[in-house]
């Protein structure tokens, strides 16, 4: 009888939790602790000679002062665009404004690795065809802009980056009241004084996170250096990280200079945390407050060609030349009829022998990542939320906390545990899985919690006193109803793998190769007609599935209003 009452009153959910759990904790643990522990390993034991190596030579010196340089003023330069275009956007009565988000998200979801590309196309100093066209009207024998150069890594950088500080700061400024505004504008302020003293240090702590944020892009990023930094020789960490992988390669040295890079990441997200939460004043008013977009008068067609001009840039420029390269038979030159063909498509996918294996691979690896991590991330979600497991609130922690670890970083961590017994996963596409898995879960887990903390316990708990068990209750009740959100996180995972260069770089083999992966080689070769087309079939991707996402959600995920 005893043993009838055990088995009825077990929760059969408890194993799918603590299985859950585990598998996170080991997505973190094992790349961490092995490359934690191989940065301070010799064949004498613990030492810190690799750490003494590494930063007491002077070309690493100046990577880690070039990344420095880099991530500094793409902040200030997403600052000097973002602000304003999300006041432009969030607080003004500026036309197409829907037009102007749609764009915006467009160079949101951009891999900046391939407006890298495309801006070497546009600015590069010989070919170029924004320098062409300089010199065709001046006469100059000197170009127009050196892209590759510091100053024009910082400009491609900070346009791929531009949209976290927008996206920070127009969520925050539709959260305040007119009336503060106003009321400055009646004591005789003028609209740019009631902006500069009013409206953006209620913001401030959204302008701060925006400005943290871009600075985390900026080191994290391994693409856009890559194509231009090392064109002009000169490195930063995540390509003086990836150097070390060349033959013969230098684990030791790469994982002593990966954790200083780890703990700048961690430190300065810890800071955004503080601000966030500290950021409540700047919703004076409250969610009812009357918001009355203030007008531009004359100045509004001006502003209008202001925010199009930053645009052109991020997505017009790069996108049209981009389609020119793969329809074009010499990408340099004018496009006429003579200069019009198909052959760049019939060479990318089916003469190029790398494409076809690359294409399968990512696309395996999203829709297996997107499905795994989706699933992953809805159950830690739910467990968290439902605080069904001791420890819940680490486990929140532990789901986010891949954030913190650039992709060169991690790809650094998961070498090292995967080249060795007993998990040899080095040469497989199982090793990507993983990157990819951990690298993309904390945007699927953020985009899983809010979608359970919308979903009210009350409707679970009757049917489970209806008798169903708790994993029917989430399979029937709970799922359908967070089905939305769901597809969103899913479709956030895929749209992340599709774009990822980073890791991928470090851990890929011939046999492994993905879309990023084969782009990046064919720069090598000089193929722009074939990047063209394989960057437009990426784009093509992201955007099939942005549709998709705002299909399920009803709505613009940036909040298009007009």
């Amino acid at each position: 009888m005893r043993s009838t009452v055990v088995r009825s009153t077990f929760d059969r959910s408890v194993p799918v939790w603590i299985a859950t759990a585990v598998t996170l904790v080991l997505l973190m643990i094992l790349p961490l602790g092995w490359l934690g522990w191989v940065s301070v390993s010799s064949e004498q034991g613990a030492t810190l000679a690799n750490y003494v190596q590494v930063f007491g030579d002077p070309h690493l010196q100046k990577a880690l002062w070039n990344t420095i340089v880099l991530a500094f003023w793409v902040g200030t330069a997403s600052l000097a665009v973002g602000v304003p275009m999300a006041w432009l956007t969030g607080r003004t009565d500026l036309p197409g404004k829907r037009v102007i988000r749609a764009l915006i998200m467009a160079s949101f979801v951009t891999p900046p690795f391939l407006g890298a590309f495309a801006w070497v196309m546009l600015a590069g100093p010989n070919a170029g065809l924004l320098n062409k066209i300089y010199r065709g009207l001046t006469g100059s024998d000197d170009p127009l802009m050196n892209i590759f150069t510091m100053p024009g890594l910082i400009f491609v950088v900070a346009l791929y980056s531009f949209p976290y500080v927008y996206i920070m700061i127009v969520n925050t400024l539709e959260l305040i009241a007119s009336d503060l505004e106003e009321a400055g504008a009646i004591l005789g302020a003028s609209r740019l004084r009631v902006a500069l003293t009013i409206t953006l240090p209620l913001a401030f702590p959204a302008i701060l996170s925006g400005f943290i944020l871009a600075v985390l892009q900026a080191l994290a990023l391994f693409g856009s250096p890559a194509i231009l930094a090392l064109p002009a020789g000169f490195h930063t960490i995540t390509t003086q990280i990836w150097s070390f992988f060349q033959y013969p390669p230098k684990v030791e040295q790469a994982a002593a200079f990966s954790i200083p890079l780890l703990l700048a990441t961690a430190l300065l997200l810890q800071l955004q945390k503080r601000l966030l939460g500290r950021r409540g004043y700047a919703g004076v008013g409250g969610k009812t407050g009357a918001r009355r977009p203030i007008p531009l008068g004359r100045w509004r067609w001006v502003a209008l060609a202001g925010v199009f001009a930053v645009l052109a840039c991020t997505i017009v420029l790069p996108y049209a030349v981009l389609a020119k390269a793969a329809f074009a038979k010499a990408w340099a030159q004018p496009l006429s009829w003579d200069n019009l063909t198909l052959a760049n498509f019939t060479f990318t996918f089916f003469e190029y022998s790398a494409t076809r294996d690359a294409v399968i691979n990512t696309l395996e690896l999203g829709i297996m990542t997107a499905t795994v991590g989706a699933v992953m991330a809805a159950l830690l979600a739910y467990v968290t939320n439902r605080r069904l497991v001791p420890g819940h609130q680490a486990l929140g922690f532990l789901a986010v906390a891949p954030v913190v670890i650039p992709g060169v970083v991690l790809a650094v961590g998961l070498f090292i545990a995967y080249t060795r017994p007993p998990l040899v996963l080095y040469g497989t596409l199982a090793i990507l899985f993983v990157a990819y898995l951990t690298k993309e879960l904390p945007v699927g887990y953020a985009q899983a919690d809010t979608t359970f903390k919308g979903v009210h316990p009350e409707l679970e708990e009757a049917g489970r006193i209806l008798g169903a068990g708790r994993l029917r209750v989430l399979r029937e009740i709970t799922a359908p109803l967070a089905k939305s959100g769901i597809i969103a996180t899913w479709c956030f995972v895929f749209i992340g793998v599709i774009r990822e260069l980073s890791a991928s770089i470090i851990l890929f083999t011939p046999a492994t190769k993905v879309i990023s992966v084969v782009i990046f080689d064919l720069k090598e070769e000089g193929q722009f007609a074939a990047i063209s087309v394989l960057g437009l079939f990426m784009l093509a991707m992201t955007f099939g599935i942005v549709l998709l996402m705002q299909t399920a959600l009803g709505r613009d995920f940036l909040g298009a209003k007009d």
